[in-house]
Formats: C-alpha cells, sequence, structure tokens
C-alpha cells in the first residue's frame, strides 16, 4: 500500500443546476485518513463518488495512486443469495480470504439469505468484502451508520489498522469518527 495517494484540485461538484461544493484542494499521502464532515445533501457521497471514478466532476481534478474500494449504502450483495455465497463471488473476483469473517462476527449468517440480514449485518459484510479486496484506499460513506456501539468501534479500529498499514481513508460521516491523527473537512465551507 505504499505510494498511496489521493491529489485533488480545485474540485467543483454540481448537482443538477445547483453547484453542490467548489474550489476544493486537498492531498492524502499513505497512512492518512481524512473525516469530510456536513450537513445532508452538502456532497459528502458525491466527493467520494467521485474520487472513486463512479461521478464526474463538474470542474478540477482528482488524481489517485493505488487501487480504491468504497463502502455507501449500496452494498454489492445479491439480496437472493446466502451471505456465503455472496461474499465468495467477490472473493472470486477479488482473490481474497476469509480471514475478516471471524472478526466481524459474520460466521453465523453466512447461510442467511443477505435481503434477511439488518442494516448492521450488511454493513459488516461490505466492511468484510472491503478487506478482501485489500485496496490500499479506502472510500467510507457513513460507515457507522446501522452499527451498534460494539461494530462501530470495530469499523474504527479497522481503519486505524488500514492507516498504520500504509492505507489512506477518506471518511464521509456526519456523525462522529473516532480515530487518531485524522484530518478534519467541513465540507460546507466549500460552498460559495
Amino acid at each position: 500500500m505504499q505510494g498511496a495517494s489521493i491529489a485533488i484540485e480545485d474540485l467543483a461538484c454540481r448537482r443538477g443546476d445547483r453547484v453542490l461544493f467548489r474550489r476544493l484542494s486537498l492531498r492524502l499521502a499513505a497512512g492518512e485518513a481524512l473525516h469530510v464532515t456536513g450537513a445532508n445533501g452538502v456532497g459528502k457521497s458525491s466527493l467520494l463518488r467521485i474520487v472513486a471514478g463512479l461521478a464526474p466532476a463538474f470542474g478540477g481534478r482528482v488524481e489517485t495512486s493505488g487501487t480504491i474500494g468504497l463502502v455507501d449504502e449500496r452494498h454489492a450483495l445479491d439480496p437472493a443469495l446466502p451471505l456465503g455465497r455472496a461474499l465468495a463471488f467477490w472473493r472470486g473476483l477479488d482473490g481474497a480470504g476469509d480471514h475478516a469473517l471471524e472478526r466481524l462476527g459474520l460466521p453465523a449468517l453466512l447461510d442467511v439469505p443477505v435481503r434477511y440480514l439488518s442494516t448492521g449485518q450488511k454493513k459488516r459484510a461490505a466492511l468484510a468484502r472491503l478487506i478482501g479486496q485489500n485496496a490500499a484506499i479506502w472510500l467510507l460513506d457513513e460507515p457507522l451508520n446501522g452499527l451498534d456501539g460494539d461494530a462501530a468501534a470495530l469499523a474504527e479500529t479497522l481503519v486505524a489498522e488500514h492507516c498504520a498499514g500504509g492505507g489512506i481513508a477518506l471518511i464521509a460521516s456526519h456523525q462522529p469518527f473516532a480515530l487518531a491523527h485524522k484530518r478534519t473537512l467541513a465540507l460546507g465551507e466549500h460552498t460559495t
């Protein structure tokens, strides 16, 4: 993961006729984390989707070095499949193992169809998939939504370990996120 980076220069985002943010510039290097905060609709999720290459920027540019993994409200797990088979599909593409399943408390759920899982269980499954990707850059959109206190603390620990190993975490959330040495960006300051 060494050499991972994100460089954002003079970025602007527009949705419809509304500019959500503009003049956003920042850099993240290996081992760094940024917590993007702001009110609903300010563009936190849009920023992550632009960095991931899933949405166009209205202006400016984004350059990344390293593979990217995204966890958002679209957990990308087939709802008709049991969780074990849904995760196995991604393991086949990512070439990853099952080392995160136990830690995230998922073994007892592997036979349960994804559609029957709670929001928190789906979020933990999405985190297991993210870990299996071995992506250098983690883009986390509201990563604590739906998690109980223990699962939220575990998610924060996983992000800390990722950064300690040279990864980058870009966290968009209106909730506090306990992570030492993270920077914070109030996205609302870039709306005018």
